[in-house]
């Protein structure tokens, strides 16, 4: 680690994607010493910052300024399955030149490579074990552990390689809750600059100070998630009240206008009246025609003015208050009746060891909860339910249309727009048709229009949710992998309403438990080498134990 001050700052930064979406317009950030957690809706540009501030991304004008060396786990992890753990690491090259030193060979480029790091392969060892991950060691391939183990195993090469500046995005995506208790030490004991998008609350708790990421700015609240929490519900009350009084205002100035109207009708009529009944000389009467006409107009103009500033007021005071749109979702057609069969599953023996033994069914609109440890086999087996992988043994047999949204979201085609991947799920649907379900979800006019490869983690999602929800056929029994994955608090509000509006079979598997009891659950199963019935107590009592 460096021993200069170390920080990160953008100067007048700004970035648009090449299709021309703008993200940022002259931002100043400028992140010091300590643990910062930045939160801000799906879209906002998180991701996108942090990309930027890794050097990932070229500003499209303005500057990034970094003082050490910088870590940045990303939030679509994708590892090459092939590789090996210590591929991963960092340390394959150090460890095959020790081996071979320690097998004898005393060639001078094994003692190049190694330089002093003669204890590499214990530090490398010592930090998966640190990770929870102590088992794997450091031979396996990456194919061989679970989307959990991924993540970590990410994090564990960025701990190797000692940054001074580290970008965590989503971290806690797809781990358990052991594996997030070891994350959280992590954060906690962490003595460099730490910045961390998450919607995990209680990641954000550990945080010193939140960054919200709003409308291309960012302000600054010290404390953690809750301290923030409280004082924007403080600020958007006094918003809404804001709004209330210049609406208020407004009202008053329509009033004042209109009085002013009648005023003036009311003195024209009345000089029009004396010049006509010749009350006093003409000459006279046109001058206080006019006189009253100007006065009157003046006075007239002065409140057009008030009123014009009261509406002024009005749009500044609404645009400080947010507002959440509601996905939409209207699906007849994904109805499945009380009783009907849905999924049946007989003596499944999956890849990588987990078992289903004898019989399981699913019937009418069941909502089912997975659960288990990173590595259980929750990925396999609902990788085998949708036929993406074929069992080692036993059959699974599905009685309705199904579709499957897996964790890593790659089912969409990034260079295709939301519009055009959604057409290739429902071929006989018009555009009208399509952008018009589209809206539901959120992405309406020119924003159906966005390629994939620009979206954000949760709009991504959404898209991802959208096309697979508006497929042809209609799907009756949906298949969801850690769907919270990326999302912030807001759109997991807006996934559990689309999911309780869903009227189909659902099988959610998940670590995020709230969530998880919001969908008016009817099972839960929890997979541990097998797959057997668990209670929401049993559920809560064994996260707790699984995380001491």
């Amino acid at each position: 680690m460096s021993h200069h001050p170390v920080f990160l700052s953008t100067t007048s930064l700004s970035f648009s994607w090449p299709d021309g979406t703008e993200v940022f317009d002259d931002l100043k950030v400028t992140v010091g010493p300590g643990r910062t957690g930045l939160v801000g809706s799906n879209g906002s540009g998180k991701s996108t910052l942090l990309r930027l501030l890794a050097g990932e991304l070229t500003p499209t004008a303005g500057s990034v300024r970094t003082a050490g060396e910088i870590g940045h786990l990303p939030q679509n992890l994708v590892l090459d399955t092939g590789r090996r753990v210590d591929e991963i690491l960092g340390v394959d090259r150090k460890r095959a030149a020790l081996h071979a030193v320690e097998a004898g060979d005393t060639a001078e480029e094994h003692f190049a490579v190694i330089g002093d790091d003669w204890d590499v392969e214990e530090r490398a060892l010592a930090t998966l074990d640190r990770l929870g991950l102590g088992s794997i060691g450091l031979d396996r391939t990456v194919g061989e552990v679970s989307g959990g183990e991924s993540v970590l195993l990410r994090l564990a090469a960025l701990l190797l390689a000692r940054p001074d500046v580290l970008l965590l995005d989503e971290p806690t995506n797809n781990l358990d809750l052991y594996a997030r208790s070891r994350l959280y030490e992590t954060v906690e004991s962490w003595s460099g600059v730490l910045v961390v998008v998450s919607h995990d609350r209680e990641l954000l708790e550990r945080v010193d100070q939140i960054a919200d990421l709003h409308e291309g700015g960012v302000s600054w609240y010290g404390g953690p998630w809750s301290a923030y929490e409280e004082a924007l519900a403080a600020e958007q009350e006094a918003a809404e009240r804001m709004v209330r009084v210049a609406e208020a205002d407004v009202q008053r100035q329509r009033r004042e206008l209109a009085d002013a109207g009648m005023k003036l009708a009311r003195r024209r009529r009345y000089a029009q009246k004396s010049f006509e009944n010749k009350v006093v000389p003409k000459v006279v009467a046109h001058t206080r025609r006019g006189q009253a006409q100007v006065s009157a107009g003046k006075h007239r103009n002065l409140h057009a003015e008030r009123l014009a500033e009261a509406r002024e007021r009005l749009d500044v005071a609404a645009e400080a208050v947010r507002e959440e749109d509601e996905i939409r979702v209207e699906l007849p057609r994904t109805s499945v009746p009380p009783g009907r069969e849905v999924l049946r599953i007989r003596d499944l023996e999956l890849r990588y060891g987990a078992r289903v033994d004898g019989g399981f069914e699913l019937r009418g609109p069941e909502r089912i909860a997975l659960v288990g440890r990173n590595g259980a086999g929750k990925t396999t087996l609902l990788r085998t339910v949708a036929g993406e992988l074929e069992p080692v043994s036993g059959e699974v047999e599905t009685l309705v249309p199904l579709r499957f949204l897996p964790q890593r979201l790659d089912v969409l085609d990034d260079g295709l727009s939301i519009v055009e991947n959604v057409a290739r799920f429902a071929p006989a649907a018009s555009g009208n048709e399509i952008r018009a379900r589209l809206a539901r979800f959120l992405f309406r006019g020119a924003r159906a229009d966005q390629p994939v490869g620009a979206l954000s983690g949760g709009e991504r999602f959404r898209a991802t949710l959208a096309a697979l929800l508006l497929a042809e056929p209609a799907p009756q029994l949906l298949l969801l992998d850690e769907p919270t994955n990326s999302l912030d608090m807001a759109s997991v509000r807006k996934l559990t309403a689309a999911l309780r509006a869903y009227e189909g079979a659902l099988v959610v598997a998940s670590h995020d438990l709230t969530f998880l009891e919001s969908l008016g659950l009817t099972r839960r199963l929890l997979l541990d080498g097998r797959l057997r019935p668990t209670s929401a107590e049993e559920l809560r009592a064994g996260s707790v134990s699984e995380v001491q």
